[in-house]
């Protein structure tokens, strides 16, 4: 009779069936409503027969997981003949008094409704048996059966949908992780050599007594920074999605902060020799921050006003720490950024309609966000038809 549980194939039909919410009480009502002492929702396929859901009060002995051979239950003639097999007394029928599966299992009534997927295809049975007589082939009992069935199906294809749904988002998530873990890595691996090419421009421009060598080695090495700028903002920027978000080393030191603030300035002037800059540095209070990253934020800032900053004005860079506020605040003469871009320029990969590809990645104005909020700072742009000002404001002392 009942096999030894070899269902491995089949443990997610099994689990999907009880996962619906009605299950047991559904089958409470079965029994109930029949009188019949032992109901089950089955998966039942050519040569399997699997029990998913059970509710026995007559000993039985079936349990979620167990097998009956397929072959020996009537639920496989319901399966081959897509019909529903209704016994009110095995002992007095025509068709089932002298057949073999009645007096196998012991029963004298037994109901058996076919299931069916919402596309078509069989998953198994919703069945009663009882060792007794029961009036079931009736229309009260047949249409009971019939929508069980139904709301079975419903249940399940909602279930298996919903699992679905899951499985595609997380491989969705893991495609993703993939593919940033994949730039960070590259990302990571990239920074060296360019930082060795850097070097070595430098050297050029150092010892070098030929122009042409100079020009050249200045060409490279403001290549190699602005290469540097885009790594770092691609590394920040698949960090953030990966979960690990900015990382701060905070320190007091606004001697570091100023030192690196000018650095950055004369790293742009020599990416940006044709123009003009304008600076105000005055930090003579301490500030709790990362000055690299406050240097990074300046950096993409100001990368931003020499691409889209007048080139027949000056860019003007003021920082400064009053009243207990760290204030960065770059100013460029450019076009009037309308409001419906300014809503959206700190997010990533956006760029101003109609600008060129290689004005960069669209990730300099995120990071410079992402980096005030790692402050408790923020970045707010003002925009007039005579300048445009991006202002990032942080407590000094948080």
């Amino acid at each position: 009779m009942k096999t030894t549980s070899t269902y491995q194939d089949y443990k997610t039909d099994v689990a999907n069936i009880n996962k619906i919410p009605i299950v047991s009480q559904l089958l409470d009502i079965v029994c109930l409503n029949t009188g019949m002492g032992f109901a089950a929702i089955a998966r039942v396929t050519e040569d399997k027969w699997i029990t998913c859901a059970s509710k026995d009060k007559i000993s039985f002995g079936l349990k979620p997981g167990d097998e009956l051979k397929v072959e020996t239950t009537l639920c496989s003639q319901v399966r081959r003949q897509n019909e529903a097999v209704y016994i009110d007394n095995v002992a007095t029928s025509d068709t089932y008094a002298k057949h073999p599966t009645p007096a196998m299992y012991g029963f004298g009534s037994y109901i058996s409704v076919p299931v069916y997927k919402k596309d078509g295809s069989f998953f198994g049975t919703l069945c009663a048996i009882d060792k007794e007589p029961a009036k079931v082939d009736n229309e009260e009992v047949k249409g009971m059966f019939q929508l069980y069935a139904e709301l079975i199906s419903f249940h399940l294809e909602a279930i298996e949908e919903k699992e679905r749904a899951v499985a595609e988002l997380n491989e969705e998530q893991h495609i993703a992780e993939l593919r940033e873990q994949f730039i960070a890595i590259l990302g990571h691996d990239l920074k060296n050599p360019i930082a060795t090419t850097r070097m070595s421009a430098e050297i050029l421009m150092k010892f070098s007594k030929e122009d042409i060598v100079k020009r050249n080695a200045a060409l490279i090495k403001s290549t190699s920074i602005r290469m540097e700028n885009l790594i770092d903002n691609l590394l920040d920027f698949a960090r953030g999605r990966l979960g690990e978000g900015i990382k701060l080393n905070k320190t007091k030191d606004f001697g570091k902060l100023e030192n690196i603030l000018e650095q950055v300035i004369n790293e742009i002037k020599t990416i940006s020799p044709n123009r003009d800059f304008s600076t105000n540095i005055r930090i003579e209070n301490p500030v709790n921050c990362d000055p690299n990253r406050i240097a990074q934020l300046c950096s993409n800032l100001l990368g931003n006003a020499v691409t889209h900053g007048s080139q027949d004005n000056p860019i003007e860079l003021e920082a400064v720490c009053l009243n207990g506020q760290f204030k960065l605040e770059i100013t460029n003469k450019g076009a009037k950024i309308p409001k419906k871009v300014r809503e959206k320029l700190f997010e990533p990969f956006y760029r101003i309609e109609g600008e060129e590809p290689k004005q960069g990645l669209g990730l300099g104005l995120y990071i410079a966000s992402e980096i005030a909020k790692a402050h408790e700072g923020n970045i707010n742009v003002k925009s007039t038809d005579k300048e445009t000002v991006f202002s990032f404001v942080m407590p000094a002392h948080n």
